[in-house]
């Protein structure tokens, strides 16, 4: 019997989990995207240009009615997502130039975070972080789908870790597809899609991410018992940054809060 080549192996394993998603009918995400990353690596992997124009259609039609109300173009020049843990949500921000007064364009029910509130403080821990981030790296050829890679830990994090003598926050957090989360923010695919093709369209240095433990705009700034001694200061920041985005009323999801279980859409 011949010993089974490397790419046969994979071939095989793409083969059985396909067959698997058809006898469940691909109700489980995971699964899916499983299938789809191994997929990926027997083709040699998409280039970001590759995956716009596979969902790019799409994602102009479920996104152009909000810029439409919004009266913004599509795509614009900038962007930002703006995410809550208490709410479990994430809005979307746009704007033609950096002149320009920000617009909320649509929300989105974020499907699953790990942690809780308080900013992200070692490896390992599970924590979400809080911060005011860039988007560093579009991954076409993510295990969850599509992510989008956040600066973290940014000139911020770095600077606090270095006065508590931390050596190790983490890395690799990431807006991405599914519905599992260990850190980043799991947006489900359909949305990943929506945000990945919407920041490769404007640019990544064009991509500007908040999180934060809670709407400071609409909710006083309250700080957990035994948080950090520069977790005010970050809080401040985090709080003025939000100040420069409308204020408005916008739909709303129950979830659990800071679990991520969201019960109904935005």
């Amino acid at each position: 019997m011949s010993v089974l080549t490397r790419r046969s192996k994979w071939w095989i394993s793409v083969a059985v989990l396909l067959l698997l998603g058809a006898v469940i009918g691909f109700q489980n995400e995971l699964i899916s995207s499983a299938a789809n990353y191994l997929l990926i690596r027997v083709r040699g992997g998409y280039t970001v240009g590759e995956r716009v124009r596979e969902y790019g259609d799409a994602v102009a039609m479920r996104l152009k009615p909000g810029f439409d109300a919004a009266a913004l173009s599509y795509p614009p020049g900038q962007v930002a997502y703006l995410a809550f843990k208490d709410t479990a949500t994430l809005e979307v921000y746009a704007r033609a130039v950096a002149a320009d007064e920000w617009r909320r364009v649509t929300t989105y029910p974020i499907l699953r975070m790990s942690g809780g509130p308080g900013p992200k403080i070692r490896r390992g821990d599970r924590q979400v972080p809080e911060g005011i981030y860039r988007a560093e790296f579009l991954n076409a050829n993510s295990r969850f789908h599509l992510s989008i890679r956040l600066n973290f830990p940014n000139a911020f994090d770095v600077a606090q870790a270095k006065a508590d003598l931390r050596t190790d926050v983490g890395s690799d957090i990431m807006i991405h597809g599914t519905s599992a989360s260990i850190g980043c923010l799991a947006m489900g695919n359909q949305t990943a899609e929506d945000l990945f093709v919407l920041a490769a369209l404007v640019g990544k240095e064009h991509v500007e991410i908040v999180i934060a433990p809670s709407d400071f705009r609409r909710q006083p700034i309250a700080i957990p018992v035994g948080a950090p001694v520069w977790l005010p200061t970050l809080y401040d920041q985090i709080q003025r940054e939000l100040a420069r985005f409308p204020n408005e009323r916008r739909p709303r999801a129950e979830a659990c809060q800071f679990c991520g279980a969201v019960r109904s859409g935005l």
